[in-house]
């Protein structure tokens, strides 16, 4: 029609008209232009498809014709397919990373609700890892619970069956006044021993207040602990025993452990220094 611009009258009358989208331009001209009479537009008929044979041709929706279907599959197809990857992907590789921040989302709501009221139920959670368990059943738990009283919360003992562990991390952390945490290489490379000192951690900063215990099974040296830089900077401003360094004298181990127990939250409290020996673990003095 552009090449027929002097174009006034146009009579198509008895022509057979397809009622789809191929149409549509043409029935947007017949209504819009404004120069060419279109003779008797109005009784034109749509001869197919079948479903539409006999109604009027400007009765015809035409707005579903400007989307382009095809487009809009490959769009809907696309992005369905890049989902399913991205789920598969998060499920493969952060699955457990997803769980301990929703955990951990969950601790952070807890304690803001309970700050004030809440009554603990332990006086330490114990954090090991499983190949140090003859040392905490051996040495900790007789000489903690059995002599001195204070009453510990322990993973095999404790936790709440059919609960998920991640949930019982922090109901046992949060439900304890504070947390002990037995270091050594494996519990450096324990994934779950990484979780429960994150949350440890975590209610470390956000209370500010003295809840965490490091007790080193042996000494690591500082190279070793490099790749934790969580566990470097807890011990630069943190209390820690060297169970290593007491040997030769254990009941001095057990009373500074005691004094840290009983020690207020207040980090305006007084500090304890708890190591025997000076220095980081595994550190030389003069280092």
């Amino acid at each position: 029609m552009q090449s027929l611009p002097a174009l006034v009258y146009l009579d198509m009358q008895g022509n057979s008209f397809t009622c789809d989208c191929g149409n549509a331009w043409f029935l947007q001209w017949v209504i819009t232009n404004k120069q060419t009479q279109v003779s008797d537009a109005y009784n034109f008929e749509c001869n197919s498809p079948p479903n539409l044979k006999g109604r009027k041709l400007l009765e015809m929706n035409i707005r579903f014709c400007t989307v382009d279907v095809g487009f809009v599959c490959y769009i809907s197809t696309a992005c369905a397919v890049m989902v399913v990857m991205a789920v598969s992907f998060t499920h493969h590789f952060l699955q457990w990373h997803l769980v301990y921040a929703y955990y951990l989302l969950l601790a952070f709501l807890y304690n803001t609700k309970h700050k004030d009221k809440r009554a603990h139920r332990y006086d330490a959670f114990v954090s090991y890892n499983a190949n140090d368990e003859h040392w905490v059943l051996g040495e900790l738990l007789p000489k903690l619970e059995d002599e001195q009283g204070w009453r510990l919360c322990l993973h095999h003992r404790d936790f709440q069956p059919g609960k998920p562990i991640m949930e019982n991390i922090t109901d046992a952390i949060y439900g304890s006044r504070k947390t002990i945490c037995v270091i050594s290489h494996d519990y450096l490379a324990s994934e779950w021993c990484s979780r429960e000192i994150q949350v440890a951690s975590f209610r470390l900063f956000d209370e500010q207040k003295d809840v965490l215990i490091l007790v080193f099974l042996e000494d690591i040296p500082m190279q070793q602990l490099s790749p934790y830089h969580r566990m470097r900077r807890l011990l630069k401003r943190q209390t820690y025993l060297s169970w290593s360094r007491a040997v030769a004298h254990p009941d001095l181990f057990w009373e500074k452990l005691r004094q840290a127990l009983e020690t207020r939250e207040d980090p305006a409290g007084e500090h304890l220094r708890l190591c025997v020996g000076d220095g980081i673990p595994g550190e030389r003095p003069d280092q």
